[in-house]
């Protein structure tokens, strides 16, 4: 409905139709008036107005047969009859049979000012009942899921998609690879009104640039060697509904021009071609590069960047949503089961400690990939931690004197940095690392109470 719900009134009477119109317009109503029941017909099908208000005898056309058309053109669309005393019962069986109300005549402002108010109201709550159920059955066909994940950042981030993603405007998603971006791409698309049109994606680094312009805006038939036919471009094909390029930045100087007049004029001409053709796509972008850095190098352009980063979505990587790798792990490890058509393992206890603390720089992606593996690899029902690749059980050393100490560090501070990394090495066990120090664990106790005051002397267990 829009803003000033619509009106038609109809009415034989020139004077009724001024005198209601007049008001009702007063009273904030978008008022389309008919004189005559033929007349009132003719505004029906040149339009759908949100309330209709007609008196019930004119000649020829009546107000019951106004009403029967109303109802074949939209059965939600509010009828209120206007009446004489003598077709009273004639309104009353108008009602019963689907009109919304009546009013007899004479009648006084008020009442049909708060008739028209009421029906107004109606018909606003069954166009938004009708949009939820419509929204309902889309999510039920497309299976919607929100993406997974229950860390503060991440949950930040979906309140973000979840706010923006009805609305038209361009999304840049910014991360690592493999952190998603698609995902919440898609996610973006179910949510919008363009959820029942295509999704379309392309990574733009995967192809050379005279192929990528090629796919992305068509060509003409002669336009280059190989050209044997016109090709629709992926922003016409994915018309009404949403266009995720992945990857942004990998795009030439020459194609991010051309980007740069569809995101403008909402137009593309193919390769080749002379002729614009129509663009009507939600743009959603994405990129693991740092695009402020590449325009301060003169490899991105500046007006494309403010284009494309209407509303800007950083993804955190994995390491910083540590909360989610155990969501990821038992949700990666029953898809894989029902892939292989298995009952689905588990990790055991060291091998998930192992998972929760390996940094993970190819994201969420590269666990899935090393869950994988392991499912693979393992017979048993429990997968452990020798069934892990190596980069993420093997125990990782850092340094013994940290990247930002001071210049010239005291003997006391690299003597502090190599007993806890010993300490360390020897996963917490203080007599070993006692033995590896070369020094009594009653010395190596004292020592760690000085550094941090936590520990107190004695023979460890």
């Amino acid at each position: 409905m829009s803003q000033a719900p619509s009106i038609l009134i109809v009415d034989d009477e020139q004077g009724i139709l001024d005198t209601l119109r007049i008001l009702l317009k007063n009273e904030g109503f978008d008022i389309t008036t008919a004189q005559g029941g033929k007349a009132g017909l003719e505004h029906l099908r040149a339009s759908a107005p949100d309330i209709v208000l007609t008196d019930i005898k004119m000649p020829g056309v009546t107000g019951i047969d106004i009403l029967a058309a109303v109802k074949e053109q939209d059965p939600e669309t509010p009828v209120i009859l206007m009446t004489a005393q003598a077709s009273l019962q004639s309104a009353i069986q108008a009602v019963n049979e689907g009109a919304f109300h009546y009013v007899q005549k004479p009648f006084s402002n008020d009442e049909i000012v708060a008739l028209c108010r009421r029906a107004a109201e109606v018909r606003q709550l069954k166009a938004e009942n009708k949009q939820l159920r419509q929204e309902i059955r889309r999510r039920e066909r497309s299976g919607l899921v929100r993406p997974l994940g229950k860390s503060r950042s991440f949950e930040e981030v979906l309140r973000l998609v979840e706010q923006v993603a009805p609305t038209e405007s361009t999304v840049l998603i910014q991360g690592e690879s493999g952190t998603g971006k698609e995902v919440i791409a898609r996610y973006i698309h179910e949510l919008s009104t363009r959820a029942d049109g295509s999704f379309l994606s392309l990574n733009c680094g995967a192809l050379p640039e005279s192929l990528l312009e090629s796919e992305l805006f068509g060509h003409v038939k002669g336009s280059f060697t190989g050209a044997v036919r016109d090709k629709q471009g992926l922003f016409a094909a994915a018309r009404g509904g949403t266009f995720f390029l992945d990857e942004i930045g990998e795009m030439s100087p020459a194609t991010q021009v051309k980007l740069l007049r569809v995101l403008q004029e909402r137009e593309a001409i193919p390769v080749g071609g002379t002729e614009a053709i129509p663009v009507d796509v939600r743009v959603v972008a994405a990129t693991n590069r740092n695009l402020e850095d590449d325009i301060k190098r003169g490899r991105f352009r500046s007006d494309l960047y403010y284009r494309l980063n209407v509303i800007a979505i950083n993804l955190p990587p994995l390491r910083e949503r540590r909360d989610d790798i155990a969501i990821f792990v038992s949700a990666f490890l029953d898809r894989i089961a029902v892939e292989r058509s298995e009952p689905p393992k588990r990790l055991d206890a060291e091998a998930l400690e192992a998972v929760m603390h390996y940094d993970w720089p190819g994201n969420v992606r590269e666990l899935e990939n090393a869950l994988e593996r392991a499912v693979v690899l393992t017979k048993s029902e429990t997968i452990d931690r020798a069934a892990m690749p190596d980069r993420v059980t093997e125990r990782r050393a850092e340094p013994v004197v940290a990247e930002r100490q001071h210049v010239n560090p005291t003997l006391d501070v690299i003597e502090q940095a190599y007993i806890r990394w010993v300490l360390d090495n020897e996963g917490g066990n203080k007599t070993r690392a006692a033995e590896v120090l070369g020094i009594d664990p009653s010395t190596l106790y004292r020592k760690l109470s000085r550094y941090d005051g936590t520990e107190k002397p004695g023979p460890e267990p």
